[in-house]
């Protein structure tokens, strides 16, 4: 049962004035609960609680949060349809994609369950005293990854489950020993308290400390800056808009003590086609990319926004066909009135600046909230000169650049701004005529995708998700994946410690029998 009101901690609470209800845009219309956005007493309690909660699950063990992970995905799954259909009530998107971005959710807990529970993960290096060494002895220094304390987490619009309440940032504060505070989405803060209350009982039943997980209602900006300046929290994760992003991480550098915030913000995803790919499999390439530009509406922090080619006849088919697949197209329906208006606002943008030309741009009556497809075309000289058309336009829409030469595609790529995803389309062995333009791209990117389409982001120990800003904030961690883990922990030293007092991971035993690097060699036998 959905009850409106904010979790802190094990407790449901309302002592806030304002309500604001969610929105289904397929019906048009409020959904019927009102929820409570929490006051500024709450807030305090919920990272009063978080701090308290750290100071004992920091040292809880990795088989027990192990335990807490999975028992969060059993939770989940019991919720079933009342979850799915909350779900779909909150974003206008269909079951099926409820259903796979349930599986995505749950497969992240478990698999950092799995890591923590086999423990290596926290970089156990170990160099032993050297005590006879000349000219000086050596000290016994060791190292590893311990939490940074209570993160908050921004609920993202686009993804009510895998990027959100118990998506991929909390599973991995959680993992990493961090207590979480969620910043609920307001678009989806049914499908949130839902999620939240699977992960309070999933607490509840492994014995974690009150406070290792609240849940925040906000519909606007005012909570997740309180939350963001509050001295008690040591990390944020965002996913979410360049604006929405850079106004957090100005907000956290402008503390007394400054904190990180790992924002995954805009990308328009480059994809690169090269002059051979288009001449023998054109057409279907531009059916494949009309598929990749609507799939989810264009929602997708990966949709392939910018299309790179080299004019000719052939890019010149290539845009006709797409224009023709593109409004062949359904039109669907976007998350949320706000989402669609300003799909809309960004599109007439692009399509009033005097150097583009429209060759696609869906212009029958479609239902309330369904966005309406385009594609533009634009020569390089004036997308090099022109930065509003570097911009993402979130939604079913992206721009055909048509370069003159490779030189200037690779001058094109080399002035895009740092993106998610990149693309080289290629046939056989052309791909190593344009090593220019492929060291390019990489330059800008954080996931390089040959002959494929970037729509889709597998969860894997090898996917990067993130990229040189504006894409994320810090291009050196992924968002996805169970490396995500390294955002919420900081590397910490002993040095000549007595053994008995030392974690386990570092002890000379190795009780959990992970694998270290010890005296440079990577090994799990004890020390000696």
């Amino acid at each position: 049962m959905i009850t409106g009101k904010n979790y802190i901690g094990s407790k449901l609470s309302a002592k806030g004035s304002k309500t604001y209800h969610t929105f289904n845009p397929q019906l048009n219309k409020e959904n019927e609960t009102a929820h409570v956005e929490a006051s500024s007493e709450e807030i305090e309690e919920a990272a009063q609680l978080a701090t308290e909660a750290f100071e004992t699950y920091k040292t809880v063990s990795g088989e027990k949060k192990a335990e807490f992970l999975n028992a969060i995905a059993d939770e989940i799954l019991a919720l079933d349809d009342t979850l799915i259909k909350t779900y779909c009530s909150e974003t206008g998107l269909p079951e099926g994609r409820a259903h796979g971005e349930r599986g995505r959710t749950v497969g992240q807990l478990r698999s950092f369950a799995d890591l923590v529970e086999e423990g290596s993960w926290v970089e156990a290096s170990i160099d032993t005293a050297q005590p006879d060494r000349k000219p000086l002895p050596k000290s016994d220094i060791r190292k590893y990854a311990v939490p940074l304390g209570p993160v908050v987490v921004f609920g993202a619009s686009n993804f009510p489950l895998a990027f959100s309440t118990a998506g991929g940032d909390t599973a991995a504060a959680l993992a990493s020993g961090c207590p979480v505070i969620v910043k609920s989405h307001p678009m989806h803060a049914g499908t949130g308290e839902l999620v939240s209350s699977a992960i309070v009982k999933a607490a509840e039943k492994t014995g974690m400390p009150n406070g290792v997980f609240s849940n925040l209602n906000s519909s606007g900006n005012d909570v997740g800056a309180a939350l963001v300046k509050h001295p008690k929290v040591k990390a944020v994760g965002f996913t979410g808009s360049i604006k929405g992003g850079r106004a957090l991480y100005d907000l956290a550098a402008q503390r007394d003590e400054p904190i990180p915030v790992f924002a995954e913000m805009g990308s328009i995803n480059p994809v690169v086609i090269l002059p051979d790919a288009l001449k023998n499999k054109g057409k279907d390439l531009a059916n494949t990319y009309a598929g990749s530009i609507t799939l989810g509406t264009g929602q997708f922090c990966t949709n392939p926004g910018l299309i790179l080619g080299i004019k000719g006849e052939e890019l010149s088919g290539f845009v006709s066909q797409l224009s023709e697949d593109i409004l062949a197209i359904e039109p669907s329906c976007m998350l949320h009135p706000n989402i669609s208006e300003t799909y809309t606002k960004n599109k007439e943008k692009a399509i009033s600046q005097s150097e583009t030309q429209v060759v696609a741009d869906y212009d029958k009556e479609v239902k309330a909230n369904h966005a309406q497809q385009a594609v533009l075309t634009v020569d390089g000289d004036k997308f090099l000169n022109n930065p509003t058309l570097h911009h993402e336009v979130f939604g079913p829409f992206s721009i055909v650049v048509q370069c003159d030469d490779k030189e200037q595609l690779e001058d094109v790529i080399s002035n895009l701004e740092g993106q998610l995803t990149g693309t080289l389309i290629a046939d056989s062995d052309e791909a190593s005529e344009y090593s220019g333009v492929i060291s390019a791209l990489q330059n800008r990117v954080g996931r390089i995708i040959y002959n494929g389409v970037p729509t889709g982001v597998e969860v894997c120990p090898s996917m990067v998700h993130g990229g040189p800003y504006p894409s994320s904030t810090d291009s050196r961690f992924t968002a996805v994946g169970i490396h995500s883990i390294k955002r919420w922990v900081r590397p910490f030293s002993y040095q000549d410690w007595p053994n008995e007092l030392l974690p386990d991971e570092l002890k000379n035993e190795n009780p959990l029998g992970i694998s270290r690097l010890v005296n440079n060699s990577q090994t799990k036998a004890a020390i000696e």
